[in-house]
């Protein structure tokens, strides 16, 4: 297996998803492709089962809240191919009143946890998971902690002095 480039994976992903990369970038040398919610498990898909990708290590899924975008949400995943010793960023970005995309379970079975834990403090549903419910927060909790639109601080809280930070 030769030595395959940042360019010839996106070759590659063009030629198999064309029109379907919305915004590639290279910071610090880690390709990263914003594509769609309906596309971004297609292309996961892809780059695990193509055997000169090999991208068989799912490292992480988390979200990100931009509200001042038009599509405020967005869940990032991050793979490796040991065999080409290359990482590739995929990003999706959903709206806030249908903050819905496929589950990935089934192409990583370590995506559970993952998941449950974008959802539970994003609010990202990742549909056909085998069990989406909240990870780490309270089961009756009904905000999603790490969307701006909740205070970095419960503004009731008296059990500390903010002379100590400065404020």
């Amino acid at each position: 297996m030769g030595i395959i480039t940042n360019q010839g994976i996106l070759d590659k992903l063009n030629a198999r998803f064309p029109n379907a990369m919305l915004e590639v970038s290279e910071p610090k040398g880690l390709l990263t492709i914003t594509t769609d919610r309906e596309t971004l498990p297609k292309i996961v898909a892809y780059l695990k089962e193509d055997a000169s990708l090999a991208f068989r290590f799912l490292t992480d899924i988390t979200g990100v809240h931009y509200p001042e975008q038009e599509l405020p949400l967005g869940v990032v995943c991050h793979l490796q191919s040991m065999a080409l010793n290359r990482r590739i960023r995929l990003k999706a970005f959903l709206p806030l009143n249908n903050p819905r995309i496929s589950t990935l379970t089934h192409l990583f079975p370590g995506a559970n946890w993952m998941e449950r834990e974008t959802y539970d403090f994003f609010g990202i549903i990742f549909e056909g998971h085998p069990d989406l419910r909240r990870i780490l927060n309270m089961d009756d909790m009904v905000a999603f902690p790490m969307r701006k639109e909740f205070p970095l601080e419960d503004p009731n809280r008296r059990d500390k002095n903010d002379d100590f930070f400065g404020r």
